[in-house]
């Protein structure tokens, strides 16, 4: 063989190995790529229960109505009454009067529970002062349940002044359902 001939075979040995190595790289991605494209999605999980049997078909004329939903339960009221003061004040108010005589009826009715009752104000007045006459509200529904038979041992206070507003807000809208004694049963 001459010189010519073994470096023409040796170019050809070249090109021949680098389009073997294009030829396989490109099958391998090829490969990879059905291999991705064509996976399973995951197998369902058997939960252990048994499956049940697909309930034999019911003749048309001896099927009943479906029974119509029940409608959601209400939720349960609040058994006990929140009392409302005025502005700057500690008095109960005549409708006060009447939701604390429900609350004594309740609370003579289930003699097992304790309360506690908490004083709030709207967001004016200072933080000692509001908490003072939380104080006030509170100790004056707790007088009124004691007046009307309720054993004082059951009842405890406490004043929240104007640190925990019922209702946001800045007007008298807001304020008048933030000046109020509210009960907390504790059982």
């Amino acid at each position: 063989m001459t010189a010519k001939t073994r470096e023409l075979q040796g170019t050809k040995g070249a090109s021949s190995v680098a389009w073997q190595r294009a030829v396989l790289g490109s099958v391998l991605l090829l490969g990879v790529a059905l291999l991705l494209a064509g996976c399973p999605k995951k197998p369902e999980v058997a939960t252990g229960a048994p499956r049940a049997e697909a309930p034999a078909p019911v003749p048309e004329a001896s099927r009943e109505p479906a029974p119509t939903p029940a409608p959601p339960p209400v939720p349960a009221k609040e058994p006990l009454q929140d009392v409302f003061f005025d502005f700057d004040k500690a008095i109960i108010r005549d409708d006060g009067k009447q939701a604390l005589n429900a609350d004594i009826q309740w609370l003579k009715a289930n003699s097992a529970v304790r309360i506690n009752v908490e004083g709030h104000c709207d967001e004016r007045g200072t933080t000692e002062y509001n908490l003072a006459l939380g104080e006030r509200r509170a100790k004056v529904v707790r007088d009124y349940l004691v007046a009307g038979g309720i054993d004082a041992k059951r009842i405890s206070t406490i004043s929240y002044g104007k640190e925990r507003p019922f209702v946001q807000g800045h007007d008298e809208s807001a304020w008048k359902w933030n000046r109020r004694g509210h009960f907390v049963v504790v059982k």
